[in-house]
């Protein structure tokens, strides 16, 4: 996965592709960095931000004020509100397709490219590519995660995407206001906070393009009594809830079961975005539940950056002032 010959002023922790165009992190238990490297995903309205790691922070319209999942401003810890799982439903083992939050011994390979992060790695026979953008236009952010069977026998897995909930600037301003439902008419995971003065109106989405699913939106249930997100206690159990509605500690988690033959490579795609209200929200749902939207959102946001980035290209004898000013140092 991960060959520091290929890259250019790579350092022992990671250095830039050949082109130029990514930054590639070799991440694991023996190889962490000083400190959480990051990469900001957003469009004027609606981002994320992602760490080497896979921690995230995702926000609409106001970074401090509307914050969807948590910001715990720890450069240290980096730890987070947002999580994928993939588990054996045979044996129980789970792991998750990125560093955070229960990634185990497993090597991973990052790459922050000009308006999403990839992780990659191979754990117990899965190879896992789990890709992160937030749309050029719109308010949604996509995790889409390709997983292949590369044992030698059938393999039945589940995946599972984790949320914790803000909708305000602190979770424990905000978590008593939260109220979940499952919506009725495209069956994504909705919520909203009546009680955000600036932002009531705003409906907060959660959804996955799989019907063979079971859900939650009570965190307790979730992470267990004292539980962790490196070991939560849905985990250890075959499904979820369905639990939903007022007076939880609020979260979004979808669990989709996925049954793969030998060599077979399946596609899970998370949708996490907000609209302004619950028709909007449904639109975005809608809109951008189409089988090619995801691949035709990714494809816009490289174009975006492609548009912005290249209008001037420098050339100089010295690569690194060209590696950073061709790109890099816009992009910042």
């Amino acid at each position: 996965l991960f060959n520091p010959k290929d890259l250019l002023y790579e350092n022992g922790l990671g250095g830039f592709s050949p082109d130029g165009r990514e930054y590639v992190i070799a991440a694991g238990p023996d190889r962490a960095t000083p400190a959480p490297w990051v990469n900001i995903l957003a469009n004027p309205s609606f981002g994320s931000m992602i760490s080497e790691s896979g921690q995230s922070c995702t926000w609409c319209e106001n970074a401090h004020e509307f914050r969807l999942t948590p910001w715990e401003n720890d450069p240290v810890c980096d730890t987070g509100g947002e999580a994928i799982y993939l588990r054996d439903e045979e044996n129980g083992r789970f792991w998750s397709p990125m560093p955070f939050p229960c990634a185990g011994k497993h090597s991973f390979i990052v790459r922050h490219g000009f308006g999403y992060s990839t992780f990659e790695s191979n754990s117990f026979g899965i190879h896992s590519e789990t890709t992160v953008y937030v749309a050029a236009e719109a308010a949604v952010k996509f995790t889409v995660l390709k997983i292949k069977n590369e044992s030698n026998c059938a393999r039945k897995l589940s995946v599972t995407g984790y949320v914790e909930l803000v909708l305000g600037d602190q979770r424990a301003k905000n978590m008593m206001h939260v109220i979940t439902e499952v919506d009725q008419t495209t069956g994504a995971l909705f919520a909203r906070n009546r009680y955000n003065t600036e932002f009531h109106r705003q409906t907060v989405f959660f959804d996955a393009d799989s019907p063979n699913r079971s859900l939650t939106c009570d965190r307790l249930e979730f992470l267990g009594r004292h539980g962790e997100l490196r070991s939560p206690a849905a985990m250890r159990r075959t499904k979820l809830s369905g639990k939903i509605g007022a007076a939880l500690d609020p979260c979004f988690a979808i669990h989709v079961n996925i049954d793969l033959e030998s060599g077979e490579e399946r596609e899970i795609i998370f949708r996490l975005g907000c609209g302004h209200d619950v028709d909007d929200a449904r639109s975005l749902v809608r809109c951008f539940r189409q089988p090619d939207a995801p691949r035709k959102a990714l494809d816009a946001v490289r174009s975006r950056w492609e548009d912005i980035l290249g209008k001037v290209k420098v050339e100089t004898p010295n690569t690194a002032l060209n590696l950073l000013t061709n790109g890099w140092l816009l992009y910042q």
